[in-house]
């Protein structure tokens, strides 16, 4: 069994020990959590995993008002003596800065006096503390080098947007990526119409098996058309969906009477697919297939049932009309949902499977949604994001992503109550403020890419019934928040 151990500063930050046990080892390449042990002895923190071979210490740390991060080391290969964890965090960080710097300006980035600075500034925080006086304690040092590596990649991300927004500026030129919203479940108001007036260039609207076929052969169309009207009604590109979303919440409670029969499980799940898409095949041609089939467990169904199950799916969609356009979800894209547990797919290995069986996507989408636990993802900074949409885009499909963050701790009674509000933090916190930076921060990195095609967000509403707590762009007294403003600013601005 691999094993590798840290040394843990002497003075360990408020909340660090849950940090320590989420913390893992992954593999080298694609950065993937393995299946990790935790053991705490003494002043080490000892991880196991199975095999024997180098990869990456996988840590939150809080950083302060900084914010509360998934970091990784560099490579680490197994030793009998422990590393320094804050020492090897940081020099992570650095290694990933100086890397990304050195593909971005082989690309064209000009390094600004901006971000030299703050490069300067973590060499040297990081130099104190590989330099430091055996008799100096490493904790203050450890955490000013990581904080300073952090600050370091916000100013190589925010370089990296401002010259490629520039640089399309003096073109002339705006992303033809489509800005999306995920509506509720009734026609917005016409106050709150007016308000989304020319924010989003694309819609999504919600199908919710619960609410479409509330008792088994009962089916209530009604409040869908409604919805799907208004809809029809914007100047804007539609997509309905998610048809089977893995959350006990989104499915009928008759449902569960069937659980761990999976021949009339997929029976049904199939029956309600074709009876949707049929039913509005000349109105809608994208369809939102599946949302977290990769990470989600419901009814009993396993991770290859769930895989077959798509399969599944995609074909009946395609039986009805070849010509359709099929969109499958990925949630915790970075595979937070590995480390606890043995698991046979990562995210990236399930949509590699999903492509390479001719499943024929429009798009992938991924789903990051920051800080709601346990089906979305724990924050990660900017330079980590940019990594990760990387990763996915030689898939060779499409990439899309669904973007949410919490702008609040309250508790939510209308979302899903599986659902709430843990996994590191943004520099602004859960407040309406800290969402809409952190909004604005994604969006404008996911612009860059080429390959993004759409960016949605997963919730437009508080004051209704919704799926993520406290994400909506309007509170729970119905009230625009900060966010919706910044998505205004970015489509005048940068999308065509």
């Amino acid at each position: 069994m691999g094993t590798m151990a840290f040394q843990l500063p002497a003075d360990l930050p408020a909340g660090a020990a849950a940090d320590l046990e989420r913390a893992c080892l992954a593999s080298t390449g694609d950065y993937m959590p393995w299946p990790t042990e935790q053991a705490r002895k003494g002043d080490r923190l000892v991880l196991k995993r199975s095999l024997d071979e180098s990869g990456h210490l996988c840590l939150p740390w809080s950083l302060g008002p900084a914010g509360h991060f998934v970091g990784m080391s560099a490579t680490l290969i197994e030793r009998d003596a422990p590393y320094d964890l804050l020492t090897e965090l940081a020099r992570g960080k650095l290694v990933q800065v100086r890397n990304t710097l050195a593909d971005w300006q082989g690309a064209g980035l000009q390094a600004t006096p901006a971000l030299t600075g703050q490069l300067d500034a973590a060499r040297k925080a990081f130099s104190r503390l590989l330099f430091r006086d055996a008799a100096e304690p490493a904790g203050a040092l450890g955490q000013e080098a990581l904080t300073r590596g952090y600050a370091a990649a916000r100013a190589l991300v925010r370089s990296y947007v401002e010259q490629v927004f520039a640089m399309r500026e003096s073109r002339g030129i705006k992303a033809e990526t489509h800005l999306s919203c995920r509506l509720g479940h009734t026609p917005p108001d016409e106050k709150r119409t007016a308000a989304l007036e020319g924010v989003f260039t694309a819609l999504t609207v919600p199908v919710s098996w619960a609410r479409i076929e509330p008792e088994q052969d009962h089916w209530n169309w009604e409040p869908f058309d409604r919805l799907l009207a208004w809809a029809e009604a914007r100047d804007a590109a539609l997509t309905a969906g998610p048809l089977f979303d893995v959350s006990a919440a989104q499915l009928p409670a008759w449902l569960w009477l069937f659980e761990r029969d999976l021949p009339r499980i997929v029976t049904f799940v199939c029956r309600f697919v074709e009876k949707v898409v049929r039913r509005y095949r000349g109105r809608i041609r994208r369809w939102h297939l599946t949302g977290a089939s990769n990470y989600g467990s419901v009814l009993s169904l396993g991770e290859d049932e769930l895989l077959g199950l798509t399969f599944r799916l995609a074909e009946t969609v395609r039986q009805i009309d070849p010509a359709l356009e099929l969109v499958v979800g990925v949630a915790q894209p970075w595979g937070d949902y590995m480390a606890p547990t043995d698991r046979s797919y990562s995210p990236h290995n399930f949509a590699d499977t999903l492509i390479r069986g001719d499943v024929h996507l429009a798009a992938l989408d991924l789903e990051v949604v920051a800080g709601v636990s346990p089906r979305g993802s724990f924050h990660r900074d900017l330079l980590d994001c940019s990594r990760m949409f990387d990763y996915y885009a030689p898939l060779g499909v499409p990439v899309q992503l669904t973007l949410g963050h919490p702008a609040a701790t309250t508790a939510d009674p209308l979302a899903d109550p599986d659902l709430g509000i843990e996994g590191g933090s943004w520099p602004g916190g859960f407040t309406p403020e800290g969402q809409a930076d952190w909004l604005g921060e994604v969006l404008s990195l996911a612009l860059c890419k080429p390959y993004v095609r759409a960016v949605e967000w997963a919730t437009l509403a508080d004051d209704e019934p919704h799926q993520f707590p406290n994400c909506g762009l309007f509170d729970a007294q119905g009230r625009p928040r900060p966010a919706l403003a910044t998505l205004r600013k970015i489509r005048e601005r940068y999308v065509e």
